[in-house]
């Protein structure tokens, strides 16, 4: 009689871990959507105390006197600066790539405070004027949210990134009322998984987060607009150049943004602390003449739906943004892209609506309908997310007409942006710092460990003069796969492997005849100690070797490193990952 488990004893444990997983997600859904409830009231309390209004910008733009409409925005930078610099660092920028970053080198381990550094320190930026997005943010808080229940109840490293992806998606729901959109951006952004262990908790998070949000504001799309629909099938032919025209916009627009960090980064007389109230004190003096640009932009937006602006304004308004946008991030403000890429593709697709007008008065639709359009293409040229960018602009409008101009629009967008630059705009950020995610999880592993960590200085030698009958010799003895020439100095000549003295061996002259110099590879692949071994394991895959001489700066052999040590770092370091909770 044995003891065995019975099967369904053996799956208990799962169906217990599954359904666990599922309670925290709505536990997540729930803090999420209260926390978008949160930032929503901070933010109109924010813009009170700045304006003594709490409605869109551009309604009051012209009552607010010229010198507030600069020392607002500054000043809202420079409290920016200070939570930023003395009690949070993650909470700068738009947030997306740190929440990714901490995915990628710390096992989805968020500190605890980034989410109330992050819900005060974007109100005050939006709230003052600053023209940046409230999905970042949100984004931001909710991953933090989900780190922090899944640190606290102990969460499987394996499954914090789940966890992540939960409070990611409850974010973006809550603020955008469209939970579709929030379930894929955080599978095909920040998880980027599609499996059915990732999907299950994040579609209910996203339903909880959306359910609390709805019930204190409401069921209603972010836009209001008119109905929509395709002219005439010659207008389909229009919508792949219009991608085309969101391409090149969203990658002007990347370019700018961290052109501007670099700019602001560049500043070291400067306290890191002021410079975000410099970029606000300069985007003040923008507002002046040009009062879109304030704030999120949801107001100028509207008016390009619906028809109310012309070519000149639509035209204008792309570049006005995107500057104004530039200057509020890459000063250190803090807030999303993901408005300021809705508010350019507006504009980008009125402008160019309004050209097809002219130009096919009879078969195209009216300038609202491409600006529509042009808000996923441009979504989709940013972050390089086409589903999430066609399903965001459905469930933000209601519209269902104008699907297919969608879909042409945001997948010639993405094509285009992904054979010129392989980095959206948010994964460009990480591959400044040396983080590549599209290399996957090994990569970020072995880039932080050295070869000096993992390399063997037993390694074996012989001099270059040695005979082919003492090479043979020692191969024997020291049940060694390869032997590394060295000269008088120590200094490395060449590899030999057992292959190389193969097509000799019976030839019993040559024994004392051939020495280790005439027939080492001398062309080698060397490695250095102070290297990744990351940098190693590229070396080997392209050298189709087994293992690296390691040298130092003269030269000079000190040891080597093989593939399989490679490999076994890498497994000991994602076992001690999983033991401590990091990965």
């Amino acid at each position: 009689m044995t003891n065995d488990p019975s099967p369904t004893e053996r799956k208990q444990p799962f169906l217990n871990r599954d359904l666990t997983q599922l309670m925290l997600a709505i536990l997540i859904g729930v803090l999420s959507g209260y926390g978008a409830i949160l930032f929503k009231y901070l933010l109109k309390s924010m813009q009170w105390l700045f304006y003594q209004h709490s409605g869109e910008f551009l309604e009051y733009a012209h009552e607010i006197p010229m010198w507030a409409k600069v020392s607002m925005p500054a000043l809202g930078g420079l409290i920016v600066g200070l939570v930023v610099h003395f009690f949070a660092s993650e909470a700068k920028g738009h947030g997306v790539p740190e929440v990714m970053q901490a995915i990628a080198l710390r096992g989805g381990v968020i500190r605890k405070r980034v989410a109330a550094a992050k819900i005060f320190a974007s109100a005050v930026t939006i709230g003052s004027g600053g023209s940046v997005g409230r999905e970042g943010p949100m984004v931001q808080i909710g991953s933090s949210i989900g780190s922090s229940i899944g640190q606290v109840f102990k969460v499987p490293s394996r499954h914090m990134r789940t966890m992540i992806g939960c409070g990611a998606a409850a974010g973006i729901a809550a603020t955008f009322n469209a939970p579709i959109a929030g379930v894929l951006f955080a599978l095909e952004i920040i998880i980027g998984d599609w499996g059915m262990t990732s999907f299950s908790p994040v579609v209910l998070s996203s339903v909880t987060a959306t359910a609390i949000s709805r019930y204190y504001f409401g069921n209603f799309p972010a836009f209001e607009i008119p109905h929509y629909a395709v002219v005439s099938p010659w207008e389909y032919l229009m919508y792949p150049f219009l991608g085309v025209a969101s391409g090149l916009i969203a990658l002007s627009f990347t370019r700018i943004l961290y052109a501007f960090e670099d700019g602001f980064e560049g500043l070291r007389f400067m306290p890191e602390w002021i410079k975000p109230a410099v970029g606000g004190a300069m985007l003040g003096v923008l507002v002046i003449f040009c009062p879109e640009s304030f704030g999120v932009g949801f107001g100028a937006m509207n008016l390009s739906l619906t028809n109310q602006m012309g070519f000149v304004m639509l035209f204008a308004l792309i570049w006005v943004k995107i500057l104004a946008s530039s200057l509020t991030l890459g000063s250190g403000g803090s807030g999303g892209i993901f408005a300021p890429s809705l508010f350019i593709g507006a504009m980008t697709g009125g402008a160019f609506g309004s050209l097809m007008n002219i130009m096919f008065p009879g078969v195209t639709a009216s300038p609202g309908a491409y600006a529509l359009v042009g808000m996923g293409g441009l979504v989709a040229g940013t972050t390089y997310a086409p589903i999430t960018a066609i399903l965001i602009i459905f469930e933000m409008t209601g519209s269902y007409s104008i699907i297919l101009p969608l879909m042409l629009t945001c997948i010639t967008a993405l094509v285009l942006n992904s054979s010129i630059s392989k980095a959206s705009i948010y994964t460009i950020k990480l591959l400044r710092k040396g983080i590549d995610l599209t290399g996957g999880r090994v990569q970020n592993v072995l880039k932080k460990m050295l070869v000096v960590e993992m390399m063997s200085e037993d390694v074996v030698t012989v001099s270059e003069g040695a005979t082919l009958e003492s090479i043979v010799w020692t191969f024997k003895t020291e049940n060694a796969s390869y032997l590394h020439v060295v000269d008088g100095d120590g200094m490395l000549k060449g590899i030999i492997s057992f292959r190389d003295i193969r097509p000799v061996l019976h030839e019993e002259g040559l024994l004392q005849l051939l020495i280790a110099k005439d027939i080492c590879t001398t062309d080698l692949a060397t490695i250095h100690m102070e290297d990744t071994l990351q940098t190693a394991l590229d070396l080997i895959t392209e050298k189709g070797v087994s293992q690296l001489p390691v040298v130092d700066a003269d030269g000079r052999l000190i040891g080597s490193l093989t593939e399989s040590a490679i490999n076994s770092a890498y497994g000991q370091e994602l076992v001690r990952q999983e033991l401590s909770g990091e990965g």
